[in-house]
């Protein structure tokens, strides 16, 4: 089966495709390639690529392509704020195109990676699920991701079986690392500099989850029957996968001996929710079976960290942070303010 991963050069697919080739698909990727030299860990690369630019995709792109992953887009809230014009074309405009174009050429299969970041701010007593929680998307990246997931989910029919998965924070090594989200950024804090601050009480709630299982969910949005997953989202995470800061910063630390752990209380943090699994983890439990924690995570880290000599500089620089490296290529004129390869 030929299968078409959109941003397969960035921290999740960098790890999916590999998954996908061992278990017999034929991958195509397609990518910008904003990221594609930010390997911390070389990998074989063995697949057919595509890169441009996911507003300029067109149907010779998606020839012979049976099913689609698509991961492509400006990623998470701090990326979004980019340029929130932009973050509309790409993640709302760009996603929307490739569906028509997709259906239109016969493609059974879209598997979206959406967000929990629509569930904006909430109330920590109830745990958020898929369908009857409120849906507060307050930044431009949560916006597009819940305005794309609607229009999607009324697209899917029996013939183009369209499914989102909207993934917890995600953590765990890749070839491709990204050093700007939560946990990552902390292992990463404790092994460079033997400390990890942080700035809140460590009370407010986040939900994470490993990118081998994010990958595993995927690949059960593909293979799980559609009368499943037809027009439907599933919140993607692992069984009492909602952690405290507190909890996530402690396990970092237990990752590195020795390390120092303060919690300084200076800062308030209102980001606070926490995410229900249950319809992942009970309906798709034939196909989707999480075997990651946060303490396999961190070690993972650490020996990827051995691996490579990670260094304070690789940190806190643009090979893994990606507004960073997106700032650098626009410095550069490599990229023009639409963010368009020149």
């Amino acid at each position: 089966m030929r299968i078409l991963i959109t941003g397969d050069r960035g921290y999740i697919g960098s790890v999916l495709v590999p998954i996908l080739q061992e278990k017999g698909y034929e991958v195509v990727g397609y990518d910008a390639g904003y990221f594609k030299d930010n390997l911390l860990e070389q990998f074989d690369e063995n697949y057919l690529k595509i890169t441009k630019d996911i507003r300029d995709i067109n149907e010779e792109d998606l020839k012979g392509v049976d099913v689609i992953i698509h991961l492509a887009g400006l990623s998470n809230d701090p990326l979004g704020e980019f340029s929130p014009k932009l973050t509309e074309d790409i993640n709302y405009n760009g996603t929307m195109a490739l569906a028509i174009m997709a259906r239109d050429v016969g493609v059974s299969r879209l598997v979206y990676a959406s967000s929990q970041s629509m569930y904006g701010i909430s109330d920590t007593c109830n745990e958020l699920d898929e369908d009857d929680s409120e849906k507060a998307p307050v930044t431009a990246y949560a916006i597009a991701k819940w305005n794309a997931e609607q229009q999607l989910h009324s697209m899917s029919t029996d013939d183009f079986v369209i499914t989102s998965l909207r993934p917890s924070t995600v953590f765990g090594a890749s070839p491709r690392l990204r050093c700007d989200i939560v946990f990552n950024n902390l292992v990463a804090c404790a092994y460079t500099t033997g400390k990890i601050e942080i700035m809140s009480d460590g009370s407010p709630w986040r939900p994470v989850v490993h990118i081998k299982d994010v990958c595993s969910a995927f690949i059960a949005g593909l293979e799980a029957p559609a009368t499943l997953v037809s027009g439907r989202a599933f919140n993607v995470g692992i069984p009492d996968g909602n952690f405290t800061v507190r909890d996530i910063a402690e396990a970092a630390q237990r990752s590195v001996p020795g390390s120092e752990l303060i919690f300084t209380g200076g800062h308030t943090d209102p980001r606070t929710y926490r995410v229900s699994f249950r319809r992942i983890l009970t309906e798709l439990k034939d196909y989707y079976k999480p075997e990651w924690n946060l303490d396999m995570g961190g070690k993972e880290l650490v020996q990827m960290f051995d691996r490579v000599g990670f260094t304070e500089e690789q940190f806190r620089g643009k090979g893994t942070i990606r507004l960073q490296q997106l700032s650098y290529l626009q410095d550069r004129n490599i990229i023009d303010n639409t963010l368009r390869i020149k």
